[in-house]
Formats: C-alpha cells, sequence, structure tokens
C-alpha cells in the first residue's frame, strides 16, 4: 500500500469517528426529558456511588429535569430549539463527508470545524453564567471543543502530508485512489 493510499485511509478512518461522534451527539438532544429522567434515575439507583460523590451533580440533573418536565408540559415549542440543535449537528457532520472523498480540496471544512472547537470556549464561559449553568457543567461543555478539536487536528496535519505528496507536478494533481 503506498503511503499515499495509507495517509488517505487513516484520515477517512478519524473523519468517521468524528462524523460519528457528531451524529450522536446530535441524536441525543431530541430526546432530552426521556434522558434526564434516565439520568435521574440512574443517580438515585445504580448510579447512586456517583451522586454520593458528587452530590451537586444529582441537585443539577434534578433541576434540569424539573425545568424540562415544565417546558415539555406548558410550553413545548421550547423544546422545538433542541430539535434544531440536533438538527445543526446532523448538517455539521454532513458537511465532514467533503474533506472525506477529498480531503486536500476540503480542508476548509476541517479548519471550520477547528474554529467551532475553540468557539465553544467563549460561548461557554460568556453564556453559562447568564443562564445560570454551573462552572463545572460549562467546563464538561468546554471539554467538547477540547477533546472535538484534538481529531481534527490530527486529520489537518495528515491532509497537509498528503498535499504534499500529491503536489501538482507540472501544474497537474494526481487523482487520490479511493
Amino acid at each position: 500500500m503506498s503511503e499515499t493510499r495509507a495517509l488517505l485511509r487513516r484520515i477517512r478512518v478519524w473523519l468517521v469517528f468524528f462524523i460519528v461522534c457528531l451524529v450522536l451527539s446530535g441524536l441525543t438532544a431530541f430526546p432530552l426529558v426521556t434522558e434526564l429522567h434516565l439520568a435521574e434515575s440512574a443517580l438515585h439507583g445504580w448510579a447512586s456511588p456517583v451522586a454520593d460523590a458528587f452530590p451537586g451533580l444529582a441537585e443539577w440533573i434534578g433541576r434540569v429535569r424539573a425545568g424540562l418536565d415544565t417546558a415539555d408540559q406548558r410550553y413545548p415549542f421550547l423544546l422545538y430549539g433542541t430539535d434544531w440543535l440536533a438538527f445543526a449537528h446532523l448538517v455539521i457532520a454532513v458537511a465532514f463527508y467533503g474533506p472525506y472523498r477529498d480531503p486536500v480540496r476540503n480542508i476548509w471544512v476541517i479548519e471550520f470545524g477547528m474554529i467551532a472547537c475553540a468557539g465553544i470556549i467563549p460561548l461557554a464561559l460568556i453564556c453559562g453564567p447568564i443562564r445560570d449553568i454551573p462552572f463545572w457543567w460549562s467546563a464538561i461543555d468546554m471539554s467538547f471543543g477540547v477533546f472535538g478539536v484534538i481529531p481534527l487536528l490530527i486529520v489537518h496535519r495528515m491532509i497537509k502530508r498528503l498535499e504534499s505528496l500529491t503536489a501538482p507536478v507540472g501544474g497537474v494533481r494526481p487523482m487520490l485512489p479511493v
């Protein structure tokens, strides 16, 4: 297997991993009410050692569950916003198909993703306090940007290497293997 082919395969594996994570993250935004009920039940059941170790977590999950229950019962249209959040994750995941097909030409999507990951930090630091979100929860939110950028940085570096291996000779770029 040529170095170009092996590099392209590694890029695609990382991109599939990233796409799957985006899709899973998006899909979990649809059933929030059910998820919060399950989380609260777990913290009072099999995960009670976690609740005992982190009492603020159980309190926060209960508060969020109560808020979502109220919204779901009295103002269900508010949850439509989280449906759009889920949809946005799915649409962004689709955008990463471009670099999957042609990483060098679509490296801008990777760079866009890295900028989005960096943007999570100021969003959480600014909006968290405004929305009365505990700092430790904002830190969890920020971790999505920190951990999300890691595969993108790896892919970006590999794409730059691929670009150097497939640099145009005489103005013609060789086709990437499928």
